[in-house]
């Protein structure tokens, strides 16, 4: 619910983010009428602060060219989300050079009492279902790196293979995804002349290159991570058939486990893994039927797995 001094406030945010805005506009913003919005603008002018009319049928109101205001106070809510995101960026392992520790405390030096103690609540009481990540990433990587990718230029890199090698890439990166404590970039490898997945504590080096790329439509870098990881070459080859719509399977097998394609008798799935007792437990709990196709290790290890539920739950007493 607004107040006058809100609404006061309202007005200065908007003109000093739009530059530009109706009466009309301002008027269904505040929820007031437009006259109420010439009030408001004659209380600021009365402040000081000058507000130009633009002419027009209902006219338009700008900050004078030049003049800058000072920062505006936040509201509860704003303060409280600020907080909320500097506690998630800590625990996704940001902790450096963008300065996370010195704005909370900044934050906290100028909330009254019981906004203080509200913050201190968040950092200190809120659990987070976020993996730390297991090697803190160089905050100005991934400003360098989201940067690129926004700005559509190439970058030249210098990247640690899996194998201890250091090659050296021009890559065009579409997008950045944090995912189980790791952060990825992932973009297309001039190199490999192929869309690659990037650990970005395996970048040693980077640069910016001139040019520009023009990226894939809607290319959502998270869902490449998780398509990516579940197809990684591993000890077992999996291929199970569920039986059941793609839509139920989407529900019941998360992404980053396996690739997931819509057959005439069901929906295929496969993914790669090194550990044939964990996806027979995972198939155990699906809640739906399934046909085991590959490998046929797997269909021995459910049979060992259904044995021993059995045996567990026993016969019945009496």
């Amino acid at each position: 619910m607004y107040t006058p001094t809100t609404r006061l406030l309202t007005i200065l945010e908007l003109l000093q983010s739009r530059g530009s805005i109706s009466g009309p506009e301002l008027a269904e913003k505040l929820e007031v009428e437009v006259r109420s919005v010439r009030r408001y603008i004659t209380m600021l002018r009365d402040l000081g602060i000058p507000v130009d009319s633009e002419p027009g049928r209902y006219g338009a109101y700008v900050l004078r060219p030049g003049f800058r205001l000072p920062p505006l106070m936040l509201t509860k809510p704003e303060m409280l989300a600020i907080v909320l995101g500097l506690v998630t960026m800590r625990k996704l392992g940001l902790t450096g050079t963008l300065g996370i520790e010195s704005a909370t405390a900044k934050i906290e030096r100028i909330l009254p009492a019981e906004l203080s103690e509200q913050a201190r609540a968040l950092q200190e009481m809120l659990a987070l279902d976020i993996r730390p990540a297991r090697l803190p990433a160089a905050e100005a990587l991934v400003a360098q790196l989201s940067l690129a990718a926004y700005q559509h230029r190439p970058i030249w890199l210098e990247y640690v293979n899996y194998d201890q090698r250091i090659s050296e890439r021009q890559v065009d990166v579409y997008g950045l995804a944090y995912h189980v404590g790791q952060w990825y970039a992932v973009g297309y490898c001039h190199l490999r002349q192929d869309l690659r997945v990037f650990r970005l504590d395996r970048i040693q080096n980077i640069a910016l290159l001139e040019g520009e790329f023009e990226p894939p439509q809607d290319f959502n870098a998270l869902q490449h991570v998780w398509q990516s990881l579940a197809t990684v070459p591993n000890t077992y080859r999996v291929e199970v058939l569920l039986l059941t719509t793609l839509a139920d399977a989407q529900a019941r097998v998360s992404p980053n486990l396996a690739v997931l394609e819509e057959v005439s008798t069901g929906v295929m799935m496969r993914n790669y893994v090194d550990d044939l007792n964990a996806i027979a437990r995972f198939l155990a709990g699906v809640g739906c039927r399934f046909r085991v196709l590959h490998p046929p290790e797997l269909r021995d290890e459910l049979r060992r797995l259904a044995r021993m539920i059995v045996e567990s739950v026993g016969e019945d007493e009496g």
